[in-house]
């Protein structure tokens, strides 16, 4: 899995895969738009952003972008699933970096990630696939908090 993330007065950055960092940590920068895509691997991907003013976006899949572009509005959660083969084999986790928590716990399959109430920020994140029924890459209590 690869992705890249549009940040406030950066703009894009490069594609990341397989668990990486994309996003900054550190600076109060917020997370505006993102672009996820498998790679090498048969099926697909879907997700969504939370935007800020306009709450949960449609769902977009392989590469397309997510959040927006331009308006200066920060994404405050994202969900991510795996469609057709890919499903069928692999589970995907993602975690973010959100503004006054740090890094939550890992999300999987389309569960939320981030914030909700809050008007908080994310900064980062990181995505990883993992074969059927093996273990998370770490915690997965507290991938997602409501005010």
């Amino acid at each position: 899995v690869s992705y890249k993330t549009h940040v406030q007065d950066i703009g894009w950055m490069d594609y990341v895969s397989n668990g990486d960092t994309s996003g900054t940590s550190g600076q109060s920068k917020r997370m505006e738009a993102m672009q996820i895509k498998l790679v090498n691997m048969a099926g697909g991907i879907e997700y969504r952003t939370h935007v800020q003013d306009y709450g949960w976006m449609n769902w977009v899949s392989n590469d397309a972008l997510s959040g927006t572009s331009g308006e200066s509005k920060r994404l405050e959660a994202i969900e991510i699933r795996l469609t057709g083969e890919a499903a069928d084999k692999y589970d995907i986790y993602y975690r973010v970096h959100a503004q006054n928590f740090g890094w939550l716990d890992w999300a999987m399959n389309g569960e939320s990630s981030g914030t909700a109430g809050f008007s908080y920020r994310l900064e980062a994140i990181e995505i990883v696939l993992v074969l059927k029924g093996y273990p998370a890459p770490g915690n997965t209590d507290r991938p997602f908090v409501q005010a």
